[in-house]
């Protein structure tokens, strides 16, 4: 065993991984994955990564910020896998865009501006609860690429690199996903306030 594996396995303690940090890494895969079995998978091969590779764990940051980064990357690959299986068709069958335009790429006459909360309701757990909803019912590629975007705060290099995706086509998968989100988002939030 050389000097730094012995190092490491004395900073890290494998054994109390799940007890310490198994809660905090599935809450986090389950807020990107929206679906605990992935999470689960996923938090169960990032401890298996880490044990094997634990002579790369450095000491420049605490256990857990390891685990979570190579949790991340666990992510990012089935979120990858899962894209290379969803079909292009099956997102455009969605395309919530095709309320708003008619064939000819203008309005439609009866599209409605809808009156929006105050921005304080941003705060509100009622806010997040609508937003998880709504987020559940996008197609899994538009809402990984959301969540990346907007939850996880990732550049459109690291996205684009990391699902293998062209800016554009992270550009139109945004754009739709937002525009789909933002019509859940008032009907949904007009259905509570009544």
């Amino acid at each position: 065993m050389d000097e730094l594996t012995k190092a490491n396995s004395n900073t890290l303690k494998p054994a109390e991984w799940v007890d310490q940090y198994g809660d905090y890494l599935y809450r986090y895969a389950v807020s990107r994955l929206r679906d605990g079995d992935a999470a689960e998978e996923v938090v169960q091969e990032s401890f298996v990564a880490a044990l094997r590779h634990v002579d790369q764990y450095e000491a420049k940051g605490s256990e857990r910020a390891w685990l979570l980064g190579i949790l991340k990357r666990k992510i990012i690959d089935l979120i990858r896998a899962r894209n290379r299986t969803t079909s292009l068709a099956d997102e455009e069958s969605n395309d919530p865009s095709e309320a708003l335009f008619d064939r000819n790429g203008s309005w439609q006459k009866e599209i409605r501006t809808a009156r929006y909360a105050p921005l304080d309701s941003l705060e509100r757990e009622e806010f997040w609860r609508i937003l998880r909803g709504c987020l559940e019912t996008l197609p899994a590629r538009q809402a990984d690429v959301f969540t990346l975007r907007e939850m996880d705060d990732q550049t459109t290099e690291e996205i684009c690199k990391g699902l293998e995706i062209t800016a554009s086509n992270l550009w139109v998968i945004l754009y739709r996903a937002r525009l789909q989100l933002s019509n859940c988002m008032k009907s949904r939030w007009q259905q509570d306030q009544a």
